[in-house]
């Protein structure tokens, strides 16, 4: 109770202390973007409150909100905003740990909020990161209300069912779904750790997740459907819907795929469209040859470097060294540029959270190819009453579906590029901010 009665005293004299937990602030990825947007929010409609980010970045204060304004339009004044630094990084690493890494990281997140909160014990905690192994801290050692917006679950039932039935895949090694003691053993540990993970996401108070994905992965772990709140991520949709398409008839057919180098994303499937998409077009070699895939994307340390020469070879290897094309790491600028002259986007990553991608893929003008699952199928590409993009699964569906784009008319293309820029509205910063505060709204008026 003295702590409840010191944060209330205070409260009244200098308003609310509002804690983001967020190590990598400065990244510059779409939880980012979540951070500055929900940070905005919190200051607009609160502007006496005063913002706190517990972050493990050692870049200065100027640098972090410079790229914050500068990336995401997002401007924050410096005496409403301070940074808790933290030291306790290798712990919440993947790289740190050689085995059981999920839990691993997990419990290296609870010592790292045990810092958070010995720096600072702030009225309201919001994780914008998912690490929710450090809710049970702050809402019964530091007694302030907690809320979450959930990105992607930490463990889903689908992942343990890919162990069960042995299936090779990023995150279930050939040596792991090969053995049948190692299979039932690491089901065995997911069945634990997926336990514990729905005894501390328990913990919050308000749960946001961004989309029916999640939200339905949420609700099975979690079996908190009152306090679970669907918020779509705020994606840059209102300047990408005013650019307009510059490609001209004799220009290549460019299929654009924008998404970070990283084994989830499953770029082989694009490469092996293409290939499928080459035994379509065997007796239509002209069209074939002016249909270019453009991969685009960040590398964020040497694995993902390694993936890029590994895709370079496997394009080598199914002889699609023309019709291919690597772009790493673009500026903004050139980006801009590429949407620009790209007739179509293709995404492949299985089961994609939500996809924010390709939300702007589809505000920018292209006509969309997103995998059957996940937030494409749930939330983002519709089919009536206007359809506005396709969906696919295997390597020769997703070729079917670029002759499909390639072969609309211009009549048809216009009006499902016109429906699909008008469905990505719901998905803006502004519907965002509207949906965070009226979620949230209730718990600061309340402390």
């Amino acid at each position: 109770m003295r702590v409840k009665e010191r944060k209330k005293e205070r409260r009244e004299k200098e308003g609310l202390n509002v804690a983001f937990f967020h190590p990598y602030c400065n990244a510059g990825g779409g939880g980012e973007r979540v951070l500055w947007v929900a940070i905005k929010a919190v200051l607009t409609r609160f502007p006496s409150s005063t913002i706190y980010i517990y972050t493990v970045e050692t870049a200065d204060s100027k640098t972090i909100l410079d790229k914050a304004q500068n990336q995401f339009n997002v401007l924050v004044k410096p005496e409403k905003l301070h940074f808790v630094r933290l030291s306790t990084q290798k712990l919440i690493e993947a790289k740190t740990y050689s085995y059981f890494t999920l839990l691993m990281q997990s419990l290296g997140s609870m010592v790292l909020g045990m810092e958070a909160l010995l720096k600072l014990n702030p009225d309201i905690f919001i994780d914008t990161t998912g690490f929710a192994f450090t809710y049970p801290i702050f809402r019964y050692l530091a007694q302030c209300p907690v809320i979450c917006y959930i990105h992607y679950p930490t463990i889903t039932a689908a992942m343990m069912r890919r162990v069960k039935h042995r299936i090779v895949a990023y995150n279930n090694s050939s040596i792991i779904a090969r053995n049948p003691l190692f299979t039932w053993l690491k089901l065995i540990y997911y069945k634990i750790f997926g336990w514990l993970y729905g005894v501390v996401g328990r913990c919050a108070d308000v749960v946001m997740v961004n989309g029916t994905w999640t939200e339905e992965h949420i609700n099975d772990v979690w079996g908190v459907p009152y306090a679970t709140h669907k918020v779509y991520p705020p994606c840059d949709v209102t300047e990408l819907k005013k650019l307009r398409s510059l490609v001209k008839e004799s220009d290549p057919i460019r299929i654009l795929s924008v998404a970070q180098f990283r084994p989830e994303k499953d770029h082989p499937l694009m490469l092996q469209a293409m290939y499928e998409l080459r035994n379509l077009l065997v007796k239509n070699e002209m069209l074939w040859n002016k249909i270019k895939l453009v991969l685009v994307g960040s590398c964020r340390n040497r694995e993902d470097e390694e993936l890029v020469q590994n895709l370079k070879d496997l394009a080598r290897h199914l002889s699609l060294e023309e019709s291919v094309q690597f772009v790493v790491n673009a500026p903004y600028a050139r980006l801009l540029q590429l949407y620009q002259t790209s007739t179509a986007a293709i995404h492949a990553m299985w089961n994609e959270h939500f996809g924010i991608g390709i939300v702007e893929c589809m505000a920018a003008g292209l006509v969309t190819i997103a995998h059957r699952s996940g937030g494409p199928l749930l939330d983002i590409i519709q089919s009536s009453p206007v359809r506005t993009g396709f969906l696919a699964a295997e390597p020769e569906e997703y070729a079917r579906a670029i002759l499909e784009v390639v072969a609309l008319s211009t009549e048809d293309r216009r009006k499902m590029i016109e429906a699909a820029r008008d469905s990505v509205d719901r998905f803006s910063s502004v519907e965002f901010e509207k949906a965070f505060i009226r979620v949230t709204e209730p718990l600061f008026v309340m402390t």
